[in-house]
């Protein structure tokens, strides 16, 4: 039973970065997440380079686990009731000064915190249909709807005339 409640499914998804020559005095190249490969296996060592052209080239940069966790069901069902339903890749900036894609989530309340923390970039790519199917499937059997419950509000002072 405890195995049922905490169901985790998990999808290895290799991270395609797009790297463009800047326009910017500051900076050489711009990346951002391109696209993923549903099942890619691990990568050993560097980034492997799958297309170029002149300024810009696309590379395998990582493989990193979509996991799906039974409490965030809500999360993807929001996310599937969009069009088009998208994935959060979150980048961190190694030392070499290149992205480093180490999370990746189809749940925008689990992007967020990401995003707000200011240090990593996290940037939208479109839902595979292998994901997408995945997805569903999940949501389809572990949501739960719960019902909205007002909060009775807590008086500060409880007992009349008598303060802090």
């Amino acid at each position: 039973m405890a195995e049922a409640l905490n169901k985790v499914e998990r999808m290895p998804l290799g991270i395609v970065l797009e790297r463009r020559r800047s326009a910017s005095p500051w900076q050489e190249f711009a990346w951002r997440p391109l696209s993923v490969i549903p099942g890619a296996p691990p990568l050993d060592g560097a980034p492997r380079l799958l297309r170029e052209g002149e300024g810009w080239a696309q590379f395998h940069a990582a493989t990193v686990d979509l996991e799906l966790h039974r409490s965030d069901t809500e999360g993807y069902r929001l996310n599937l009731s969009q069009e088009p339903p998208r994935l959060w890749v979150a980048l961190r900036t190694a030392e070499s000064g290149e992205p480093v894609p180490f999370f990746v989530t189809a749940c925008a309340h689990e992007a967020e915190v990401y995003q707000v923390s200011g240090n990593e970039i996290v940037e939208t790519v479109p839902m595979p249909v292998e994901v997408l199917a995945l997805v569903r499937d999940f949501v389809d059997q572990h949501h739960v709807d719960v019902p909205f419950e007002k909060r009775e509000r807590k008086r500060h002072f409880p007992e009349k005339g008598k303060r802090g």
